[in-house]
């Protein structure tokens, strides 16, 4: 009955506006406080919160992808795959689908991959006569591969909160994230082939093959050195983060040279203003993790769960469920650092892996990016086009049933997830 009570005040606290850290930090010191535990038990978690050395790397990603962004990569990246696939059937949706892809392997961010491929898919895809609800669900959805292909910002909380390796979580994500990849290829080729909405795009020459792919190869050089990097142990993920900034700025500065003073600190200030916002969302969650770790409000659930559903499928179906109706309301980060701390038990008691589960949760909150009302990617594509949220809502709701398939595909072959980490 607690956690029933404690939930509707924290649905009521977001209805009102109060923003999300505030809700989560407020509601738990009110807890502490209530339970006549000391209050000062809430600066002590946001200390050793805020000072894991894990945490670097996500202002760092952050940057990296800014500068990106600003620097025009994007349209260098769009025109070399679209170089190359351009003339399949819905060739411009499938090159948009890789370039998301591509761009996912390099910020770790689905925000920055949403905003920088759809700032020129989609105006491309609409002059060749794709539908616009389709294109802008593409985009959204396409965004989404930012926080499953790794690098993940999201895999870093949840590997932080965790205490899970986020190395093994980066390379547990490439299966799950290549079959998602290759469901929203073959839904693209199927839907251009049924509608028949769209013109052809005329096959490219090996010369402009060549040419196209020369300019985007800055881009695919730095997603090797970070992956490189990253799997060879060569860097940590805040080292990896580190390199992938200083080079980020090195391509945009000197070798594209597209980067002004003017677009650097708007790349600055805009990582700043999403840093803080993530990092007063974490303070605000341990607060409120630690007070129902004190009301001992996640061993009550995993004992509940561990008498009512001992079938590890019904469990699975009901998280789900529950995780999408958290996504009308919470952003991905939130629902990572709300409900791992009181899921993961009863998780490990049914004998899910924590990697494993940790690709799941990231597959799930993924869904929350492109569920309305809170979908973040909703709002950037949104932005991007200049349309209503409702059209670009509308054109989702496909790449939402894909995403839930491959949790089944996840969880009938397990080995998507774990193999790579720990077996290859």
């Amino acid at each position: 009955m607690t956690i029933v009570l404690i939930l509707v005040a924290l649905f009521v606290l977001l209805l009102l506006g109060v923003p999300v850290a505030f809700a989560l930090g407020g509601m738990g010191l009110g807890m502490l406080m209530l339970g006549g535990f000391s209050p000062l038990m809430a600066p002590q978690s946001i200390l050793s919160t805020l000072n894991g050395f894990i945490l670097l790397a996500v202002p760092l990603f952050l940057l990296m992808s800014n500068l990106l962004l600003k620097g025009g990569v994007g349209r260098d990246l769009f025109a070399a795959v679209q170089a190359w696939v351009g003339h399949w059937p819905g060739g411009l949706a499938v090159a948009t689908i890789i370039s998301c892809a591509l761009f996912a392997a390099i910020s770790g961010s689905s925000v920055a991959t949403a905003a920088t491929i759809g700032t020129v898919a989609i105006p491309e895809m609409i002059n060749r006569g794709y539908e616009k609800k389709f294109v802008y669900g593409l985009l959204a959805a396409g965004g989404t591969l930012g926080i499953l292909i790794p690098p993940s910002i999201p895999m870093i909380v949840y590997g932080f909160v965790t205490e899970q390796s986020v190395i093994a979580l980066f390379l547990a994500g490439i299966g799950p994230g290549l079959v998602l990849v290759t469901l929203f290829v073959l839904f693209a080729m199927l839907h251009a082939k049924l509608s028949g909405n769209f013109e052809d795009v005329p096959k490219a020459t090996w010369q402009e093959r060549m040419a196209a792919s020369k300019r985007a190869l800055p881009s695919v050089a730095l997603a090797a050195l970070v992956i490189v990097g990253l799997y060879s142990g060569a860097f940590t993920p805040t080292e990896a983060a580190a390199v992938g900034f200083a080079a980020a700025l090195f391509i945009v500065t000197f070798w594209l040279r597209t980067l002004t003073w003017a677009t650097f600190w708007d790349a600055v200030r805009e990582s700043a203003i999403t840093t803080a916002a993530i990092l007063l969302i974490v303070a605000g969650a341990k607060i409120f993790g630690k007070a129902i770790a004190l009301y001992r409000i996640p061993q009550d659930i995993s004992a509940f769960l561990a008498q009512t559903i001992d079938d590890p499928i019904m469990f699975i179906i009901v998280v789900s469920l529950v995780l999408l109706l958290m996504g009308l309301v919470f952003e991905a980060l939130s629902m990572i650092l709300i409900m791992t701390p009181v899921l993961l038990p009863a998780a490990l008691g049914l004998g899910f892996d924590p990697i494993w589960f940790g690709i799941y949760m990231v597959i799930m909150v993924e869904c929350a990016l492109i569920t309305p009302p809170v979908g973040l990617n909703l709002y950037v594509i949104q932005s991007v086009a200049r349309t209503s949220l409702a059209n670009v809502a509308r054109g989702v709701w496909p790449f939402l049933v894909m995403m839930i398939m491959t949790v089944g595909i996840l969880y009938i072959f397990p080995d998507l997830a774990l193999y790579i980490p720990f077996k290859w």
